[in-house]
């Protein structure tokens, strides 16, 4: 794991231990730290050897933290945090993945039942002693029991956001060897799906040995796993990376096979026996003039490919037809090309094959960004630089959407009416002069009646209104979120569910019933493109989009380096068929300004 990412880790650990023992603003300060680490350009190690007032460039760094991150460096531990852990001996990070677990409650946990694993949490709860604990109750009790096993589940998933950037960094690294063609990455993360077991990258290359100790002396490698002659593994920043070198005349046929998904091959193979074909990992052949017996030998077991894998041709049968592009496996079988993000058997080879495919979206489509925050609650920035950052980044307008207060707000974080009222004031005079076009906004939390936490007459004065759940967040909440669309001044509704990636599953929404409200009122549903959220889900909002819902991919930056998580949503977008005319921020401003009017 990266420097930045290790210090970033600990520095979250500890506003979680702070927070747990009831201490003060000091977690906030620390959550605001190890973000601005993680996303800082410079290795926190070059800056610590500066010295500390160097580290403290770092935005949200000050002279103790800054002390804390010179001292990790010079000795590889931070003594007050072998302290809190000393304190308080709980695996924080594990329980805290439990749906309604937080840090709070880890302490409170801890010191009245000695909760300090999964195991003891489930013990605890299957007891029935959690609800004898003050301030919980049955409730929260069933609501532990049940989160449980989607916390154990959800180990040892990695967020889209962690696997895809590291697998830019070692596809960059490996297309700077010479002896490598083609270089991508495969499996569930080149079909952008949320969470990821491990990174799988596929080259294509005649000179496989060389490829292979590119990879395993990339300085970006903690530990080579294994080297074989078709396949080598390593470990990098917490993460598996798994490569696999084959023949660049079946680099194609390698592509479609390993990114999947099982259920989508299964269809387009079933196209390719009904034509007299075969297709494999290694092409498509025409076995039309093979007998059985040779296409039974053609079909080799797993453990024969992987012996054979680095001959030239590989196991098949019959003359090869297809296998250097992945586009000519799909034309093999009369099919158009079909985008990574649609290989779920969710309707798509029939739609390639009816020639009906969506024309998706794509990152350059979205012009601006309608959800995120600055200094006045939580953001690490002002308006003014929020403002300046997003013109930097190609956008065209920003909604400035700090938290008001209400359920779910802890720390002080929201802005009450009067505040908000004032930072209306200062969104105008910063777009006064601004190189993008800014809406004053706010992000209102929707109760557990569906309500805003706004009042009307401040809601009458905004541009643009982001209702969120971010309390309550367990069971059916489809009434709810139907609530707070219908309500007069909601004009996006913010990561519909609630969910966080790893740590919680949210609300369960009909997403009929929710889509078909949306675009009865004019409001859309946003895809929150912060890889801790992706929420909706692509199969959501395919859902959602088929009831004639507009969606809004936005990234809820709380800092500049945030707008990046675009490509996050995007894809999101795509996995649920959306065409840019479904993306309220593919329009022009003037478009956006009659959908936030409307």
């Amino acid at each position: 794991m990266t420097q930045n990412a290790v210090v970033a880790d600990l520095l979250e650990e500890m506003a979680d231990r702070l927070e747990a023992m009831d201490v003060e603003y000091k977690p906030r300060a620390y959550r605001r730290a190890a973000e601005n680490v993680r996303g800082h350009p410079a290795d926190v190690a070059g800056l610590a050897a500066e010295g500390e007032a160097t580290v403290q460039d770092i935005e949200g760094v000050g002279d103790a933290i800054a002390a804390k991150l010179v001292e990790y460096v010079e000795t590889g531990a931070i003594e007050e945090l072998e302290e809190l852990r000393a304190e308080l001996p709980a695996d924080i990070e594990a329980l805290t993945r439990v749906e309604g677990v937080g840090p709070k409650t880890v302490g409170d946990l801890y010191r009245e039942l000695g909760v300090e694993t999964l195991d003891d949490l489930e013990a605890a709860a299957e007891a029935g002693e959690i609800q004898e604990v003050k301030g919980f109750g049955p409730k929260t009790e069933q609501n532990i029991r049940e989160g449980i096993e989607f916390a154990r589940e959800s180990h040892g998933r990695a967020l889209l956001g962690e696997g895809r950037p590291l697998a830019d960094r070692v596809i960059n690294h490996l297309e700077a060897t010479s002896a490598v063609e083609r270089a991508e990455p495969a499996g569930s993360l080149r079909r952008w799906k949320p969470t990821v077991g491990d990174v799988d990258v596929l080259v294509g290359s005649d000179d496989p040995e060389s490829v292979f100790d590119a990879f395993t002396g990339w300085d970006g490698t903690d530990r080579v796993i294994e080297a074989g002659e078709a396949k080598a593994s390593v470990r990098a920043d917490g993460l598996q990376i798994d490569l696999r070198v084959v023949d660049p005349a079946a680099f194609g046929a390698a592509l479609q096979y390993f990114t999947g998904s099982r259920d989508h091959n299964v269809r387009v193979r079933n196209r390719a026996i009904e034509r007299g074909l075969t297709m494999n990992e290694y092409g498509v052949f025409d076995v039309s003039d093979v007998d059985e017996a040779e296409q039974r030998d053609g079909e080799t077991t797993r453990s024969e490919r992987q012996s054979r894998e680095r001959e030239d041709a590989g196991p098949r049968a019959g003359d090869r037809v297809a296998g250097a592009a992945e586009r000519g496996m799909y034309a093999a079988v009369d099919l158009p090309w079909v985008p990574p993000e649609l290989r779920e058997d969710r309707g798509e080879v029939d739609a390639a094959a009816a020639g009906d495919l969506p024309d998706l979206v794509e990152e350059p489509d979205v012009r601006g960004d309608l959800h995120l925050h600055t200094e006045w609650s939580d953001g690490n920035d002002t308006v003014a630089e929020m403002a300046e950052a997003a013109a930097a980044f190609g956008h065209d307008y920003i909604a400035v959407t700090d938290h008001a207060t209400g359920p779910g707000m802890v720390g002080g974080v929201g802005l009450d009416d009067e505040e908000l009222l004032e930072q209306v004031a200062e969104v105008r005079e910063v777009a006064s002069d601004a190189d993008v076009a800014l809406f004053a906004g706010v992000e209102a939390n929707i109760d557990a009646e569906g309500g805003l936490s706004v009042g009307d007459d401040v809601l009458d004065e905004l541009d643009c209104v982001v209702a969120s759940p971010h309390a309550a967040l367990d069971g059916d909440g489809t009434d709810r979120i139907v609530t707070a669309i219908e309500h007069p001044a909601t004009d996006i509704v913010g990561h519909p569910t609630g969910r966080q990636l790893n740590r919680r599953s949210g609300l369960d929404l009909d997403f009929e019933t929710v889509g078909k409200a949306a675009a009865e009122a004019g409001v859309a549903l946003e895809i929150n493109a912060n890889p801790r959220r992706l929420d909706l889900r692509g199969a959501a909002v395919k859902q959602a989009v088929e009831q004639g819902a507009t969606v809004v991919v936005d990234t809820d930056a709380h800092r500049p380096e945030s707008y990046a998580y675009i490509r996050y949503g995007v894809h999101a977008a795509r996995r649920g068929w959306a065409e840019p005319a479904d993306v309220l921020n593919t329009q022009p401003v003037s478009g956006v300004r009659r959908f936030l009017d409307g």
